[in-house]
């Protein structure tokens, strides 16, 4: 059998074909066989033989092209016996051997798909759940629009039992949401006023209201809808695999043929040994357990793309992390709010976030987020003016106050040397505060560690990473503080892009390596690692692109459940094909002796297929 895959037009057109020449062939091949036993039966052995014939020649007419597209994409694999043993049949007037082995090979081909559809499943669910319409309310109209309609600011209308259609914030109650396609967790997860909800994931509760943050395009289920597809459109990995053992199979399989024919005088024994032989259980195993593989990583949370990213995750030894978004939240938190002397800490953060209110800046954010949560009432600032890479300034009560970057000769005293120490030490930024000139307090602000971070270290060695290195452009002080917290081999600290893809190389040239990273500068690494694991799912983001895997959560333990689906389908697809080689070598030597004739051995072939691709299917479930 020869697998799928892409190549020049007509090649392309081919494949397209084949899923409806397959179950043509079924039937044919079926009738012929069938209508020839039934005149064998009633003694009209002529009518026998020509039906029996006509089925052979209705197999060996598109093996020949099967053949022929593999050798156009410069595969020469376990096919070319099926073509041998199809004209050696009928060389050798075996034509119920012939027939045999074509129903053979047209049901092996379309148990094959069969099979490969029932593992596709999921991603197929995943495709064709996205949704195509959205309500849009306007006022008090509601209409129903195409999905690609929607902008952003939209306010949408979100019913019991749909599927989010683009993120968006919940604008007026509480939502029940049913997250399990994202993030793979069976339990419902609620989502208060304000927070954001991701596209794809079903609404479980009552109606609620959508403010759209991002088109369809932009949101996370288009991005994981089309890692879906190219998942989908790739080869499958252990393909290569299959390709490697039919360098030598075919050669043997064609030597004992050769041999039984020069050792017995008799084309028969030759052509029994070719019958034995054909179709290679190799073909089979392989794609049906990468196929499950991919399956089963999808209802974990994991988009890989293709099975060649698959393959190589179950041999990866060292993983490398980016540290901020990845270890870390990715987001500043406060930490303290230090005032200076005779001051109040609580007065110093809420003249902070009254003039943050309306910066965009990620530490302004979680100023202001920090003074909310402690129930800090805030002033509106006037005359605010912000300078990109200094701060903001504003008049807070008839006073000029300013939130930023300090000037080194500006830091003046015991206390705001301390500030400085602590911060250096801690690893966090400084956002001073000046009143009139004058610092008056500081607040400090750093990228803490995620609450699991130190488990999923645990569970990702467990799963086969025996090096753990990260990279981060931050300072080396808080980036060896988060390396010995965790137990890391390595750390790479203050490492631009540029630096990041030359530790990752160097990496790789020792070992498989995965680089796991969340940021558009994480990009080149993901690239230049053996595998590159994207966090979320944003497909329009540069590190997605750049990722032959990405996690659909941002959990970074899903990667060693990714990594153990890995080696289990590996493990299953080869047990399955070696089970099957043995059983088809061990026949193949029972037919060069003379002991096995050929329509008994295509039975015989038939059943071993049959049992392999069955094997195979375990991949789909079972403990890794």
């Amino acid at each position: 059998m020869v697998t799928g895959g892409t190549g020049p037009g007509s090649v392309r057109g081919i494949a397209r074909l084949r899923p409806l020449i397959e179950p043509v062939l079924v039937v044919l091949t079926v009738g012929a066989l069938a209508a020839g036993g039934i005149a064998w039966l009633t003694g009209w052995r002529e009518v026998a033989d020509g039906c029996w014939i006509a089925g052979t020649v209705l197999a060996v007419l598109p093996a020949l092209v099967w053949v022929a597209v593999a050798l156009r994409r410069g595969q020469l694999g376990v096919d070319v016996i099926a073509v041998l043993a199809l004209v050696g049949t009928l060389l050798v007037h075996e034509y119920l051997a012939g027939a045999l082995i074509a129903v053979m090979l047209a049901g092996g081909r379309a148990l094959d798909a069969a099979a490969t559809r029932r593992a596709s499943h999921d991603l197929r669910a995943l495709l064709e759940r996205a949704p195509r319409f959205a309500r849009r309310r306007d006022g008090t109209q509601v209409s129903v629009i195409p999905l690609a309609d929607v902008v952003v600011d939209d306010l949408l209308i979100v019913g019991p039992g749909e599927v989010v259609p683009v993120d968006g914030r919940v604008v007026d109650v509480v939502a029940v949401l049913d997250e399990s396609v994202l993030t793979g967790e069976p339990l419902q997860a609620e989502r208060g006023v304000g927070e954001l909800v991701r596209s794809g994931v079903v609404n479980a509760g009552n109606a609620f209201e959508l403010r759209a943050t991002a088109t369809a395009e932009d949101s996370t289920y288009a991005g994981i809808v089309r890692l879906a597809q190219q998942a989908g459109a790739q080869t499958a990995p252990i393909v290569r695999l299959a390709d490697r053992y039919a360098a030598w199979f075919l050669p043997l399989a064609l030597l004992l043929a050769g041999g039984a024919w020069l050792a017995s005088g008799s084309a028969v024994r030759a052509v029994a040994v070719l019958v034995v032989a054909t179709p290679c259980p190799l073909l089979l195993a392989a794609p049906v357990a990468i196929v499950s593989g991919l399956s089963r990583a999808s209802r974990a949370g994991v988009i890989i793309r293709g099975g060649g990213a698959l393959e190589n995750l179950g041999h990866a030894t060292t993983l490398v992390m980016d540290k901020t978004g990845t270890l870390t939240m990715g987001r500043p938190v406060v930490v303290d709010v230090i005032a200076a002397p005779g001051g109040d800490a609580t007065e110093v953060l809420r003249l902070s976030a009254s003039v943050d209110q309306l910066s965009p800046h990620v530490l302004a954010e979680a100023i202001v987020t920090e003074a909310l949560a402690r129930g800090i009432e805030l002033s509106l600032p006037a005359d605010v003016l912000e300078e990109p890479g200094r701060g903001v300034t504003a008049t807070i009560d008839e006073r000029r106050v300013t939130v930023g970057k300090l000037l080194a000769d500006s830091v003046r005293g015991a206390w705001a040397g301390g500030v400085v120490n602590r911060a250096r030490l801690d690893g966090a930024a400084i956002a001073w505060m000046c009143v009139d000139g004058e610092p008056a307090g500081a607040v400090l602000l750093r990228d803490p560690l995620r609450r699991q971070a130190p488990r999923t270290i645990r569970r990702l060695r467990a799963a086969g990473f025996n090096r753990l290195v990260m990279l981060t452009g931050d300072r080396a002080e808080p980036a060896r503080e988060v390396a010995t917290v965790l137990g890391l081999d390595e750390v790479y600290a203050e490492q631009s892009p540029a630096d990041k893809v030359a530790a990752v190389r160097a990496e790789r040239d020792r070992a498989v390596t995965v680089m796991v990273g969340d940021g558009i500068n994480d990009a080149p690494a993901l690239a230049a690692a053996t595998v590159g694991v994207a966090m979320g799912a944003r497909g329009a983001t540069a590190s997605s692109e750049a990722a032959d895997i990405v996690l659909t959560t941002d959990r970074v333990d899903r990667l060693a459940d990714a990594m153990d689906i890995a080696r289990w389908s590996r493990r299953i697809a080869v047990q399955s094909a070696v089970a099957g080689m043995s059983l088809s070598l061990l026949a193949m030597v029972i037919a060069a002796l003379g002991w096995l004739p050929p329509a008994a051995g295509a039975l015989l072939q038939e059943g071993i297929d049959v049992a392999v691709i069955l094997n195979a299917l375990r991949a789909l479930r079972g403990n890794p």
